[in-house]
C-alpha cells in the first residue's frame, strides 16, 4: 500500500486514459494533509479506515469511515486523512456523464466500496479496454451515479469578514463567542453579520457554527477520539449536551453513527 505523500509526489492520475482508475493508500500515525492541488480527472477519496476531509475555496467536506468525498476535475482542493487512516482514491475522466458537477460527500454502499477496493488492488491501474477490469470500472461508475449525497458540508463564505470567522472557528471550534461578539471583531453590526451569513451560506449563524462542529466532530471521532474529548474540544460543558446536538442534526448519537458507518456491531450507543 502506497503512502499518501509518496502517491502525491509520484502518481499522475491524468496520465491514464481509462474512464476510472483507483489506488489504495495508507496514512501515518498522525493526520496527513495533501496540500492544495488540482488535476484534470475528477476524484473520489474513499475512507476505508479513519476519515477524510476535503477542502476547497468554498467549503469543507467530511467523509467518515465508509463514505467518500467527490471533487470534480479541475477543482483546486486539499485532502486531510485522519491518523492511521486508509483510503482509496478513484480518478474519473471529466467527460464521464451523470456524475456530480460540484464537490460533495457521498454515502457509499458496501458493494461499491468492495468494487473500488478490487480495482485499487491491481498491480497497475493501466487496464485494457473491454477487459474484466474495464467492466468493473464501468459498474463502479454506474453505482456512483446512483449514490446519495450526504449533508456533511460546511460552506466557507466568500466575504473576507466571514472567511475570517470561519478560519478562526476551524482553528478553535470551542470558541463560544456570540454573534454580537463576532460582529464587533470584524467591525460590522450584528444585524449586518446575521444577514451576510444567511445570504452566503443559506444558514443562520447558529446553524452554520453547528454544521462546522458536526464536520469537525466526525473528523475527530473517525480518528478514534472519544465522545467526551470531542465534546470538550468543541466547547460543550458535558458529553450529553454534545450528544443531544449531534443526534438532533444527524438523527442518531455519534457512537452509533460512527459504528454504522463502520458497519460493525455496536454494543452500546
Amino acid at each position: 500500500m502506497t503512502s499518501l505523500h509518496a502517491c502525491f509526489q509520484s502518481f499522475d492520475p491524468d496520465a491514464f486514459p481509462q474512464d476510472a482508475i483507483a489506488v489504495s493508500l495508507g496514512g501515518s500515525a498522525h493526520d496527513v494533509e495533501l496540500p492544495l492541488h488540482t488535476h484534470r480527472k475528477a476524484q473520489l477519496v474513499v475512507a476505508l479506515q479513519g476519515g477524510v476531509m476535503c477542502r476547497t475555496q468554498d467549503g469543507l467536506w467530511m467523509a467518515p469511515l465508509g463514505g467518500g468525498v467527490w471533487a470534480p476535475g479541475g477543482t483546486p482542493h486539499s485532502n486531510r486523512v485522519t491518523a492511521n487512516g486508509r483510503v482509496c482514491m478513484v480518478f474519473v475522466e471529466p467527460d464521464v456523464p451523470g456524475l456530480p458537477d460540484r464537490c460533495c460527500t457521498l454515502s457509499l454502499s458496501p458493494m461499491l466500496i468492495e468494487l473500488i477496493r478490487h480495482l485499487a488492488r491491481q498491480p497497475t491501474p493501466d487496464y485494457a479496454p473491454d477487459s474484466h477490469l474495464d467492466r468493473i470500472a464501468q459498474v463502479v461508475l454506474e453505482e456512483l451515479r446512483r449514490t446519495e449525497i450526504a449533508a456533511l458540508h460546511l460552506p466557507i463564505p466568500a466575504s473576507p469578514a466571514l472567511r475570517r470567522i470561519a478560519e478562526a472557528l476551524i482553528e478553535n471550534p470551542g470558541d463560544r463567542s456570540t454573534v454580537g461578539e463576532w460582529a464587533r471583531r470584524v467591525a460590522m453590526s450584528e444585524r449586518t453579520l446575521t444577514r451576510l451569513v444567511v445570504r452566503e451560506t443559506a444558514m443562520n449563524f447558529s446553524r452554520w457554527r453547528q454544521q462546522l462542529q458536526i464536520v469537525l466532530a466526525l473528523q475527530r471521532l473517525s480518528s478514534g477520539a472519544s465522545v467526551q474529548s470531542v465534546a470538550y474540544d468543541l466547547g460543550y460543558e458535558s458529553a450529553s449536551a454534545f450528544i443531544t446536538m449531534f443526534k438532533t442534526v444527524m438523527g442518531k448519537p455519534p457512537a452509533r453513527y460512527i459504528a454504522q458507518a463502520d458497519r460493525r456491531p455496536l454494543d452500546q450507543a
